[in-house]
């Protein structure tokens, strides 16, 4: 075979340079047409694959360790250490008096969280044609388990109280930012600032939450006016982490409060039979910027009352504040590269310059976009609460795992549907609320 020509042995390696880059079909040839949607010869295709525009971060309720629920209603907490039972004694003096510790008991029963879905048996038909999306039935569960560890993680989120503007005898709003904070069957009392403060505690049920206008419904009775504070007395859903860090006389937007969290009464935090205030910085409804010192406060508030953080909670808003913060303190000492494991959540990969966090004081930092706001004397939505948790102290306790129950009774359902359903049955406990600190009032 003669050697071929400059040309042809070039021409040779690009299609073999093509052929190991793009594989073999790439000298395959092809044939053009003239593409006319309006003659049918192209119709749009979109694929079976569904993709989520749609946050589904629940990090909180990952990083959260989980308990199996046990055979109980509550746990108790040794509240003081007995009156005067240990003191010193000379070499043939008396013993202290015998006395014993005093323990004061919490009540918790689970709370239940559901999520429905189904389809129509036409569409199920449908779906599997071709141009369809498939199993539309496990298409919509997959969904569907998504939006129910979303509703758990945005309930273990939510605010705890907000001020209100205008209101009517069934009805009241509050920043659409933050309406979702509100769930249905949520027993909502008021803290009304023309009665010089009155807590009423027969609370209405919210029936109806519009979370583009932020107009909150409840089913009868409290009328509530602009500037009255609205707060969940009871929750219908799980109990949140800002129910539980919390303190009397809290000031939300610039009225004090009381608040509550399992079995507590309004103004009980301190008074009752044991302590459950945390450690919670306020600043009286006036936005300020998050500061070292206030992260550094908690912290060492946490230790004074015995306990060791775990783990710092904040909203995107604060850890890019944080991150700011450290920029001016940064030492460059290589680009070591780590991440810290919090439940099954990760933290965002940390470097030992401090530009990208990952801990603070070997804490591990982890935002959630779901952390509760605080909000202004003007009603304006200030920036993301943070908290500072020692997490020994704190857990889901599961009574039921999740579980999926599907029917096909077309009777029942008076329509031919095919409907699913997914319930959780679980609560957040905190063993130790003296162990844990927040701090609000911060700007965006």
């Amino acid at each position: 075979m003669a050697n071929p020509s400059l040309s042809e042995y070039l021409a040779q390696s690009q299609r073999g340079l093509y052929s190991s880059v793009f594989g073999n079909e790439y000298l395959q040839k092809q044939s053009y047409f003239t593409v006319d949607s309006a003659t049918g010869i192209f119709n749009t295709t979109y694929g079976r694959k569904v993709w989520q525009a749609l946050n589904n971060q629940t990090r909180f309720f990952n990083a959260i360790p989980r308990t199996v629920w046990g055979n109980t209603a509550g746990w108790r907490v040794r509240t003081d250490r007995g009156s005067g039972r240990s003191r010193p004694v000379t070499e043939t003096g008396s013993l202290p008096t015998v006395d014993i510790s005093n323990i004061a008991t919490v009540s918790s029963l689970p709370r239940i969280v559901s999520t429905t879905f189904g389809a129509s048996v036409k569409s199920v038909f449908t779906a599997q044609m071709e141009g369809g999306v498939g199993d539309v039935l496990a298409l919509e569960n997959e969904n569907a388990q998504l939006d129910h560890t979303k509703e758990i993680n945005e309930e273990l989120l939510a605010g705890s109280a907000y001020i209100t503007s205008a209101g009517a005898t069934t009805s009241f709003t509050v920043p659409a930012a933050i309406a979702k904070h509100f769930k249905i069957g949520d027993a909502v009392a008021q803290y009304d600032v023309s009665a010089s403060g009155h807590d009423r505690q027969s609370g209405s049920v919210v029936s109806a939450v519009n979370t583009s206008t932020g107009v909150v419904t409840v089913a009868s009775g409290t009328t509530f006016a602009d500037g009255d504070i609205a707060y969940i007395y009871s929750r219908a859903g799980m109990t949140s982490i800002d129910d539980i860090v919390s303190v009397d006389g809290a000031t939300v937007g610039g009225q004090t409060t009381r608040s509550r969290a399992y079995d507590l009464t309004i103004g009980g935090r301190t008074s009752g039979t044991w302590n459950a205030a945390a450690s919670a910085s306020y600043n009286s409804g006036t936005g300020r910027a998050l500061s070292l010192t206030l992260i550094d406060t908690a912290i060492q508030k946490i230790r004074e009352n015995g306990g060791e953080p775990k783990l710092i909670l904040l909203g995107h808003d604060q850890y890019f504040n944080l991150e700011r913060l450290l920029n001016s303190n940064q030492r460059y000492l290589g680009q070591e590269e780590f991440q810290v494991g919090v439940g099954s959540e990760r933290t965002f990969p940390g470097t030992r310059t401090g530009l990208v966090l990952a801990t603070y004081q070997g804490i591990p930092i982890l935002p959630d976009p779901d952390c509760a706001k605080s909000v202004a004397t003007n009603d304006s939505v200030l920036g993301s609460n943070v908290y500072v948790l020692d997490t020994d102290y704190l857990e889901v306790a599961v009574a039921q795992p999740t579980q999926y129950i599907e029917n096909r009774d077309f009777f029942a359902a008076n329509a031919l549907v095919v409907r699913g359903l997914l319930y959780t049955m679980a609560e957040l406990r905190c063993t130790n609320i003296f162990t844990q600190a927040k701090i609000a009032d911060l700007n965006s």
